[in-house]
């Protein structure tokens, strides 16, 4: 695990740093997009739930896996996991999460709010893949197995020039 997080902090630095160079020729806004963690499902009849203790260290985990990024926005949709999820992190870089409206992924707002920015959203196993594949333009991406809270999607925009980069998180 300590490997994997090391390699993956090696290359996302890499990657913000490639797209803060070019970015004196073009305008980059570089997004990383991750699925709430853990949730609680012991009653299955409460559609908005609290994160788990093991949800809870993932969100922290996240916020270590992000402390060399530059965000300049965190987003999120309005549900307590999600919510939960993104707090670490956004209190790391000071920023104040931002709500997004999972039936409208992806448009000319969102675009214009974001544009030339480094962006984190945090999403659902559904409206994740289903934003990455808006922003990419391309059904590339499935719905995320129920289970698997590890994904970290991340994808630079540069003029029409897309570059995606799909990762799993090994516990």
């Amino acid at each position: 695990m300590k490997k994997t997080l090391f390699l993956l902090i090696i290359f996302i630095i890499t990657l913000n740093s490639c797209s803060q160079s070019s970015s004196q020729k073009n305008e980059v806004t570089t997004y990383y997009f991750i699925r709430h963690a853990e949730k609680d499902r012991t009653d299955e009849s409460n559609k908005n739930p609290h994160l788990t203790a093991t949800g809870n260290l993932r969100a922290e985990n996240w916020r270590t896996v992000f402390s060399n990024i530059n965000f300049d926005m965190v987003f999120s949709t309005n549900f307590n996991r999600t919510i939960q999820t993104a707090t670490p992190t956004a209190e790391s870089k000071d920023l104040e999460i931002q709500f997004y409206n999972p039936k409208e992924l992806f448009n000319k707002d969102f675009q214009l709010k974001t544009k030339g920015k480094t962006v984190l959203v945090v999403g659902h196993s559904n409206t994740t893949p289903e934003f990455v594949n808006k922003v990419l333009g391309t059904e590339k991406y499935h719905d995320i197995d129920d289970n698997n809270n590890s994904n970290l999607y991340i994808i630079t925009v540069s003029d029409n020039l897309k570059k995606d980069i799909l990762l799993v998180i090994k516990n």
